[in-house]
């Protein structure tokens, strides 16, 4: 990610027509917002060029336009565009954002295509009272990512499969000088990718079933924050990350003194550990086995004034061949079963790829991350010894319900 500074993006935000319109050539026009998903701009601009060209050959009363924007500040561009009728007709959205846009979005049901061949938790992702508010086009999986080098360096064999695993390992990973786990408990740190997993492995989840109140607070959360408290008391995790964000390359992982992780991603270790040294497991398993996975869509604003064009474009990019395309060039995975593996040459990505139906994207709620908000500071006390896991909870859920209007 390379963000740019939000003036240049509102800039380009007021040169837009609001939600497309027609030319003066009685062409539709059709603008898309969409982010640097694949890292290399240039490829980037160079893939929707191409998709573009595919399609406006096909569909030649359409004109797409695609704006690829930076990640940094996006909400707010959105919002300002939204607001002052200059909104895309389609923009990218991953789930926490739906909700959040809502009101603004039109249901794209109609223009999925082949809906029945995607994967039940990439449409469960997007779906907001019963309506998909995006077409998938890709997903991510964070299951365990493991490193061959500790487990050599340690003299152990056998990759953890549970809670209990880790645990019964962790004391040996100490003796050789190596931590069993990583954690990041700077409340800047998303809980997507660290408490949030362990809560859903527990059985637990965010919110209640109506979304009306948080449900971390009960048992299972409780049995997740007093997992993680025994790994930070038994100093089987890094100390310095429950308290900041030092630099990656600082870190113990970074130093290959960390045996397996869910919170970072093969390619955020490969250059430390040696692709050689990675192995994915599927993700741990307490009384459920589920990872966290994000999904990517494509949503159409309600305001655009070419709905069916729009559609035929949604549809048309994230159909089977152009969002396999767009999933490797960019290294991310396919939201469908129909396209087959991706990545079966790949030793570590085909194992990544094999725990995408093990995944969830979390609560889609509109306080999700308000209440991430008030919840990870509270696991950060109990982590570094100010509360119990009982009180770090339960004072969370009070914030949060309150933020609920409860």
């Amino acid at each position: 990610m390379r963000p740019r500074a939000l003036a240049a993006a509102l800039l380009a935000v007021g040169t837009l027509a609001a939600c497309g319109g027609s030319g003066g050539d009685g062409k539709q026009t059709v603008t898309m917002w969409i982010y640097p998903i694949i890292a290399d701009q240039a490829k980037h601009q160079a893939f929707w060029d191409g998709q573009v060209k595919a399609f406006e050959s096909a569909n030649p009363n359409v004109d797409v336009k695609v704006e690829i924007y930076p990640w940094a500040k996006r909400d707010e561009a959105l919002s300002t565009a939204i607001a002052g009728n200059k909104a895309p007709d389609v923009v990218y959205l991953i789930p926490d954002q739906l909700p959040k846009y809502v009101k603004t979005l039109e249901p794209v049901d109609s223009y999925l295509a082949d809906k029945a061949g995607y994967r039940p938790n990439a449409l469960q992702a997007v779906t907001v009272d019963g309506k998909a508010m995006g077409a998938p086009v890709l997903m991510s999986a964070n299951p365990l990512v493991c490193n061959q080098k500790a487990f050599d360096a340690a003299g152990i064999k056998d990759f953890p499969k549970t809670w209990e695993d880790v645990l019964r390992l962790a004391p040996q990973f100490k003796a050789k000088g190596v931590d069993v786990t990583n954690y990041w408990a700077d409340p800047a740190a998303t809980l997507n990718q660290s408490f949030y997993p362990l809560l859903w492995q527990a059985g637990g989840d965010v919110f209640t079933a109506d979304g009306k109140a948080s449900a971390f607070g009960g048992p299972e959360g409780v049995r997740a924050l007093t997992f993680l408290k025994q790994l930070a008391d038994g100093g089987y995790v890094e100390k310095d990350l429950l308290t900041g964000l030092p630099k990656f390359e600082q870190t113990r992982t970074a130093q290959n003194k960390v045996a397996c992780t869910w919170q970072q991603l093969p390619a955020d270790v490969e250059s430390f550990w040696g692709k050689e040294n990675i192995k994915v497991v599927p993700p741990l398993t307490g009384a459920k086995q589920v990872a966290y996975g994000t999904v990517g869509s494509l949503s159409m604003l309600k305001a655009s004034k070419n709905k069916e064009a729009a559609g035929k474009w949604i549809s048309f990019a994230t159909g089977a061949e152009p969002s396999k395309a767009f999933n490797l060039a960019s290294g991310f995975f396919s939201p469908r079963t129909t396209t087959g593996a991706l990545y079966a040459a790949d030793p570590v990505q085909s194992e990544v790829e094999k725990t995408l139906d093990l995944t969830t994207a979390g609560p889609l709620h509109d306080k999700a991350r308000d209440v991430m908000g008030v919840l990870a500071p509270e696991i950060q006390a109990a982590l570094i010894g100010k509360k119990t896991p009982e009180q770090a909870l339960a004072d969370a859920a009070k914030a949060a319900d309150a933020l609920l209007g409860r």
